[in-house]
């Protein structure tokens, strides 16, 4: 029996359990899957160690995405553009790396929310890990703008300077980096990517980002994203929180280790129901 996790700090939370559970029951393959909590200054010995005890690979949340990237002895191109790793596979030829977060946020938005991405003006706010595995897939998508904004400017400069190449002159989308309160406005999508709801402070932008029916995304679920869904809700955009990016990130990790892609619809709708949330 294959051993997985989701390495991380805080772990408790985390729904991951249940979803590759589901996952494995819908499959028929032969695993377990565990949270296991990394204290900060420790998060490659902890990792290593559950390889060392036979773990096959894991997930990773906040605050070690950046972290497992310098892991990875092979990386895929989509984890390598982001510099960030989500997702690790040990293998005996070197540990995998690849991030499945943009990948599973785009099939949110476009299988789920049922709102294409080509064509339309982004917001993308926060420049840490959950973010540098965004960019790349929505400007893959073809998005006509993205403007990726944050706290700290130069972060998201940095962020935006790895992915100059993928939103060349000759692509379909142009990219750019503005402060939090001069980013524009009337916006088709708007990604909050940052930890604000898990800080618990107020949304960082102001409403004018939100144009006519727009759709409104945190990347946060339950009790954290409470507050920026209101924020959204009330200025008349569609609120989504981010299960349905979760259970499709997840996905494309268990294909990653698995080989087998499994479906994410009934398990979306099941994670829903045990959350008792809409």
């Amino acid at each position: 029996m294959s051993r997985y996790c989701v390495a991380g700090n805080p772990v408790e939370h985390s729904q991951s359990p249940f979803i590759h559970a589901e996952f494995a029951r819908q499959t028929g393959e032969d695993l377990t899957y565990e949270r296991l909590l990394c204290p900060f200054d420790a998060f490659s010995a902890t990792v290593r160690s559950f390889a060392a005890a036979g773990g096959s690979g894991c997930n990773v949340t906040m605050p070690f995405k950046f972290e497992a990237f310098g892991l990875a002895v092979h990386a895929t191109p989509r984890a390598r553009l982001a510099a960030a790793c989500n997702t690790l596979r040990f293998d005996a030829a070197g540990w995998h790396g690849d991030n499945t977060d943009g990948v599973g946020l785009v099939r949110d938005v476009e299988q789920n929310a049922g709102v294409a991405l080509r064509g339309k003006r982004v917001l993308l706010i926060g420049a840490g890990g959950a973010a540098a595995g965004a960019l790349g897939p929505i400007i893959a998508a073809g998005a006509r703008e993205v403007v990726v904004t944050n706290r700290t400017l130069a972060r998201a400069e940095a962020l935006a300077s790895r992915h100059a190449a993928l939103a060349s002159p000759t692509s379909a989308t142009t990219l750019r980096v503005a402060p939090l309160d001069a980013c524009g406005d009337a916006f088709d999508v708007v990604i909050n990517a940052s930890a604000s709801s898990v800080a618990g402070v107020p949304v960082l932008v102001s409403g004018a980002v939100l144009g006519p029916e727009a759709l409104a995304i945190d990347l946060m679920y339950g009790g954290h994203s409470k507050d920026f869904l209101a924020w959204a809700r009330g200025r008349g955009a569609l609120a989504r929180d981010g299960l349905g990016m979760l259970v499709e990130q997840a996905a494309e990790a268990f294909w990653f280790w698995r080989g087998v892609r499994p479906r994410t619809d009934s398990v979306l709708a099941a994670l829903r129901r045990r959350l008792d949330l809409p």
